[in-house]
């Protein structure tokens, strides 16, 4: 107990005080724990459980603290710096400096923008941030819980005791933070909440660098301060890639499947050796940007990571954050554009995650009409809160800052900006003018693009968006979403749609394919097969087409030919590229012993030579998103032939397609220009499956006046196929 001298020198530690100190409940630890002036001396007073003496070590000189109750140590100490060494039954010690001698690290001005939702390096400020503070190395950790009773961190350093770093509640903005010195790199902790409903949650950071791996739940202190990046060429000059007038081909990909290590328990590949293999396979392939489903760290495989934990955290299930880095470091080295599938429109009720953060409705919509996905069984994010909206402005802001990502891909658009989305007419509330429209989700996506955009112009953001809401990439100040793309999910359905119809059925339903051309330039289009076609029993890409094998094939070919000579820019989700048999399996990696039989090489042979002739064709990209770019030729849907004129480039682009069964020979088709027109690609060709039929490489036009034109080709067109043809200006007609 304490000395009469000590008693009158430390009044602030009541028996109350002691009482709360020893529970974890005390409100303000910092009030009563580290050094004190008292009437003009400095009193320390440390709480150390399971010591059995405590020393303060001062200018190398040892004074043995004074046990005062139970696991709370007091004496008078210089008013000099010191640090506390326990001794403990075993015989080990432990020298630290004192965590409760450290004051706030965040700033006013840090606390002003937290609380106006302006901070736009929110990661900088809360988290678990590497960092020198008062001359000393160690962590800062701060948490924003603005209705929390009490918050700890705890953690492999404390023994998970939430009663030796409690956080101090720092300035009006509802952030509580301390530093603990001394901590490094690679420490697990989380956050003791005692929540303003009574209840105690331990918590994943939710700025948090890193996380254990599932099904562990910990957050991981990671330094990711410093990266010596080598991608200064690439990051000046990035912005020609996202440009609407260059090619765009991009490679889907779940990192977890696209291929496993069957000699190592089938373990999915690191990032180190994602960055060798799937980068050169990108290259190899012709692919301009590779597009990664999420990556941020989210608890259940099988949610592919469209329901995230970890916002700020690269998965460990690849390796750690710097590794990550060097992912994209590398693909930047072989010319290759980095996407990466970013999922802010909800996110799981996991007790570790952000729902009910600190006993509220925190980051969430108190009222289920409004924060709860029926489909996902999931949380809506608060998005018309300031704080909750700055959240994930920034988290767009960090990935593409910390980690040089070309761009974002933001999942599930239309589920935000609408408030019936997916609900019955009982089960959602009207915004404030009795509408459907989510004004919030809408200014928080305006807002994000603005950020976005005005961080880096050189990026891209895409919406995957499925309905017709106006602007989606349209420019925020012309009062659109701010995207740079947004996906054509239009496109997608009808085309395939018209695709999986037997051929002697499709003249019936050729409007499908000439019908997505009406809208084709309302927005700056992104033509999507991505993994959402080929699960959820949809099957593969091949199985979808009709026929006997060789049918297959050929209309798989032709389609893919069909989608790369659309106005649009690509994406193709890993495996359609050849013709995986089967539908995709996140537990397995591809089937890549498919990929070495004739066929199924065939079409991946296809698909490089279609990238290739993109980007080596300007008309096939330069006018992607410009109806000057476009143009009909002919349309013919009792012998399902299609054919069409793209422009811009240095030579005008035929595209003829037959997606009917049956040849058409001498089939007469106008165009502009007299001369030779050569052909540039035909998926009849043999080097992919074909039956190499077709116009011996070129066709030379005759007088005739189909279509308008004043010439013609009369051309052979395979069944089941697109042939592409460029003009020849040089070339005089017969």
């Amino acid at each position: 107990m304490f000395q009469e001298d000590q008693i009158q020198n430390a009044f602030h530690l009541s028996q109350s005080a002691m009482d709360a100190l020893h529970s974890g409940t005390h409100a303000a630890p910092f009030d009563v724990l580290g050094p004190h002036v008292i009437d003009g001396d400095v009193w320390l007073t440390t709480f150390q459980p399971a010591a059995v003496s405590v020393c303060v070590i001062c200018d190398g000189i040892r004074t043995k603290l004074t046990r005062i109750q139970g696991d709370i140590f007091s004496a008078k100490i210089p008013n000099k710096p010191y640090s506390l060494r326990m001794q403990y039954a075993d015989g080990s010690d432990h020298t630290t400096a004192d965590p409760y001698s450290f004051g706030p690290v965040l700033t006013d001005l840090d606390h002003y923008l937290i609380g106006e939702g302006t901070h736009k390096q929110l990661w900088r400020v809360l988290g678990a941030n590497v960092k020198t503070h008062q001359s000393m190395a160690g962590v800062h950790f701060a948490v924003w819980a603005p209705n929390a009773l009490r918050v700890s961190v705890v953690g492999d350093f404390n023994s998970w005791d939430e009663r030796r770093h409690m956080l101090r509640p720092s300035g009006q903005s509802g952030v509580w933070e301390t530093f603990i010195p001394g901590l490094t790199d690679g420490a697990l902790y989380k956050f003791h909440v005692a929540g303003a409903d009574g209840q105690v949650r331990v918590k994943a950071d939710p700025v948090g660098f890193g996380s254990q791996h599932p099904p562990e739940q910990a957050s991981v202190v990671r330094d990711i301060s410093e990266y010596a990046w080598t991608d200064g060429d690439w990051m000046n000059g990035r912005g020609t890639k996202a440009d609407r007038n260059q090619p765009m081909s991009t490679y889907e990909v779940h990192l977890g499947s696209w291929r496993r290590r069957y000699d190592d328990h089938g373990r999915s590949l690191s990032y180190e050796e994602l960055a060798r293999d799937l980068i050169g396979y990108v290259t190899y392939m012709g692919f301009t940007h590779i597009e990664l489903m999420p990556v941020s760290e989210f608890p259940f495989d099988g949610s592919w990571g469209y329901q995230p934990i970890g916002l700020y955290a690269p998965t460990i299930r690849f390796g750690p954050p710097d590794a990550f880095r060097a992912f994209v470091d590398t693909a930047h080295a072989a010319g290759i554009g980095v996407l990466l599938d970013w999922v802010p429109g909800h996110f799981p009720t996991d007790a570790h995650g952000l729902a009910q953060f600190d006993g509220t409705a925190l980051y969430e919509h108190a009222d289920p009409r409004e924060g709860f996905h029926q489909d996902w069984n999931t949380l809506i994010p608060n998005y018309g809160r300031r704080e909750v909206k700055n959240y994930y402005v920034a988290n767009a802001l960090y990935w593409l800052e910390e980690y040089h990502l070309d761009g974002l891909r933001v999942d599930a658009v239309a589920s935000m900006l609408y408030r019936d989305y997916s609900r019955d007419a009982d089960k959602w509330v009207p915004n404030q003018d009795g509408g459907r429209e989510n004004y919030e989700a809408i200014a928080f996506l305006q807002e994000m693009n603005a950020a976005a955009y005005g961080q880096d112009i050189k990026i891209m953001t895409v919406a995957e968006e499925s309905t017709s809401f106006p602007g989606v990439s349209q420019p925020v100040h012309f009062g659109g979403l701010g995207f740079g793309y947004k996906w054509n999910m239009g496109w997608m359905n009808d085309t395939l749609r018209y695709m999986e119809t037997d051929p002697i059925h499709r003249k019936h339903d050729h409007h499908l394919m000439t019908f997505p051309l009406d809208w084709a330039f309302s927005e700056n289009f992104i033509l999507p097969i991505s993994h959402d076609e080929v699960v959820h029993g949809k099957g593969s890409m091949i199985n979808k087409m009709p026929g006997n094998d060789w049918e297959k094939f050929a209309n798989l070919r032709a389609y893919y030919a069909f989608m790369w000579t659309q106005p649009g820019k690509k994406l193709l989700f890993m495996g359609c590229e050849f013709a995986q048999p089967e539908e995709w399996n996140h537990d397995s990696e591809l089937n890549w012993g498919a990929a070495e039989q004739p066929a199924n090489k065939g079409v991946q042979r296809l698909v490089q030579d279609l990238n290739r002739m993109y980007r080596d064709t300007p008309s096939l990209y330069v006018k992607d998103c410009d109806p000057d770019g476009f143009q009909w030729v002919c349309n013919d849907p009792a012998q399902s032939v299609t054919a069409y004129l793209r422009k811009g480039g240095d030579a005008d682009v035929l595209v003829v397609c037959n997606f009917s069964g049956v040849e058409r020979s001498d089939f007469r088709i106008g165009v502009p220009y007299a001369g030779r027109w050569s052909e540039i690609l035909n998926t009849d060709s043999a080097i992919y499956g074909g039956d190499d039929r077709g116009n011996m490489g070129q066709s030379v036009t005759h007088h005739h006046e189909p279509h308008e034109f004043d010439q013609s080709l009369f051309l052979i067109i395979p069944p089941l196929s697109v042939i592409v043809l460029k003009h020849d200006p040089c070339q005089k007609n017969q």
